[in-house]
């Protein structure tokens, strides 16, 4: 007779935010397995029988940043029928500049392992790619045109200034400094 496995007695999505928070504070080559296993409340054979691998883990916590993050701007800019203030909205939100110092995951990830990390990589890249799509169509509602390379490229500068006053803000620089750095981007707004 064949017993079914125990059930799984945790929260996959709470370990995994337990896992991104600690990725998030140490960096994932500072972060050991059994900081991460204690971190997430599991056993070694709970982690590697619902995980798979440390890296495993932080792929699935750099996805769910990813997509948590930008279902929060896609909220955020929907709920502004302004296509302009939305455009701001989204790069404000994007740069974190009033939010924690502990800065943004993705970036965070990106700097530490997409040089030799394919898969980080990848991941980094397809979010940056759903970002500048973002910004590109709301400078062709503001427009009130299609996209086009013009836009996508200013999106692409927009994202750089705003991911770039995000690593200030981790770095100290006030809230005051980075609006009036954005403040200075907004002829690319336009």
């Amino acid at each position: 007779m064949v017993h079914p496995g125990r059930p799984r007695e945790f929260d996959k999505d709470t370990a995994l935010d337990a896992a991104m928070a600690l990725f998030w504070r140490q960096g994932y080559e500072a972060t050991s397995l059994d900081d991460l296993t204690r971190a997430m409340g599991l056993s070694r054979s709970s982690f590697y029988g619902s995980f798979g691998s440390k890296h495993d883990v932080l792929l699935a916590a750099i996805q769910r940043y990813n997509d948590s993050r930008f279902a929060l701007l896609q909220q955020l800019v929907a709920g502004e029928p302004d296509p302009g203030r939305a455009l701001r909205a989204a790069v404000a939100g994007i740069s974190n500049s009033r939010g924690s110092r502990e800065g943004c995951f993705l970036i965070n990830s990106a700097v530490e392992l997409a040089p030799h990390d394919p898969e980080v990589e990848a991941l980094s890249r397809r979010h940056l790619d759903r970002l500048e799509a973002l910004l590109t169509g709301l400078m062709a509602r503001q427009a009130g045109s299609e996209a086009d390379e013009a836009m996508a490229a200013r999106a692409r500068s927009l994202l750089a200034i705003a991911f770039g006053a995000c690593v200030m803000h981790k770095a100290g620089t006030a809230p005051a400094a980075i609006d009036d750095l954005l403040a200075a981007a907004e002829p690319l707004m336009r």
